[in-house]
């Protein structure tokens, strides 16, 4: 019998966060789509909301799709029809809120728990516990309104729990400080200011449990000049569709893993994958100055399991295909939830 595999997508917060969980979700049920063994059901949270489950995630479908009620959306959920949930939420309440409702109604699903969403959706908070199991961090303060700020530049600021770069500036110069966390407070309660880690390279990596183990993927580097910023991640097409500009091949690539900083980096993303408490996969966002340390930045707990999905795309340059890694990750949740049905 196939696995009845719910996408949860949407966002309740923007039409923004709707637009990206889109992008990624639609991945996903491309990889479905050819998986008999796997029977995909969607599941769309609208802006202020309102839930539906529609055939497809054209705005189109989303719109023919009967609008429900919170309520009538558990009474849905837990019809016994879904086996396991893949969430391709991005907004904070997606990431969190969302998560912790199919934890109470009993409806497994891969990915890190809300709790751990909760904690590094904080940066302040993901740093404090990764520095205390050892890993270098940049000095750095949390500023909220109405709070000044007396520290030397070099400094990045940028909104304690907002993704995708919103909000985010270099300052060299203390005039600009100020205006730079009034910036940063427009997306956020609170700036955070951390000590400007000179540009040697900037990588992610992804780190994957299999058989029971941390296995780490290959290292993607991303263009930079000083910071990364919106423009660097995403853009919308003429027609107002949103896309990938961080795919582009002039902007990242996978790096071979006899480079001598990936095993450094290796070795930092496990302590911080064990740190933090994440399952079945992390994220973890490097900073590699010009000696050649890595320093940790913040951690990045999304796969969508599309292939453009960072994870997948570093999962796929070692081997292993979209289909592989979602398999994988469904092995450790059954481990973990032997009621799962595979």
């Amino acid at each position: 019998m196939a696995l009845s595999v719910l996408v949860l997508a949407g966002s309740p917060v923007d039409e923004f966060h709707g637009d990206l969980s889109r992008v990624y979700a639609q991945g996903f049920l491309d990889v479905l789509a050819g998986d008999d063994a796997c029977r995909p059901m969607i599941v769309w949270v609208s802006p202020g909301g309102a839930w539906c489950f529609p055939s497809g995630l054209d705005a189109a479908d989303v719109a023919a799709a009967p609008q429900l009620s919170l309520s009538e959306a558990v009474e849905v959920l837990t019809s016994g029809d879904v086996d396991v949930m893949v969430p391709e939420m991005f907004c904070l309440p997606g990431m969190t809120t969302y998560r912790s409702l199919f934890d109470l109604i009993g409806i497994p699903y891969v990915g890190n728990r809300a709790d751990v969403m909760a904690l590094t959706a904080d940066k302040a908070r993901a740093r404090a516990v990764v520095a205390a199991a050892g890993v270098a961090v940049p000095h750095g303060v949390v500023v909220r309104r109405g709070e000044t700020v007396d520290v030397d530049v070099p400094v990045v600021v940028k909104p304690v729990d907002a993704d995708n770069s919103a909000g985010v500036s270099l300052v060299r110069d203390p005039s600009d400080l100020d205006a730079a966390v009034e910036g940063a407070l427009e997306h956020s309660d609170a700036a955070l200011v951390e000590t400007f880690v000179p540009l040697g390279r900037e990588v992610r990596c992804g780190v994957i449990e299999r058989d029971g183990g941390l296995v780490c993927l290959p290292l993607e580097e991303y263009a930079v000049a000083d910071v990364r910023t919106p423009a660097d991640k995403l853009d919308r097409t003429g027609d107002g569709e949103l896309y990938l500009v961080a795919k582009e091949r002039t902007r990242a690539w996978i790096v071979p893993t006899d480079d001598p900083v990936t095993q450094k980096v290796w070795d930092m993303a496990r302590r911080c994958h064990v740190a933090l408490g994440c399952r079945h996969y992390s994220l973890i966002d490097v900073r590699i100055d010009p000696d050649g340390e890595p320093w940790f930045l913040e951690a990045s707990l999304y796969c969508s399991y599309s292939p453009s999905s960072v994870v997948a795309v570093m999962a796929a340059a070692s081997g292993v295909g979209v289909d592989e890694l979602f398999a994988m990750a469904l092995d450790e949740l059954a481990v973990q939830r032997p009621d799962l049905d595979r």
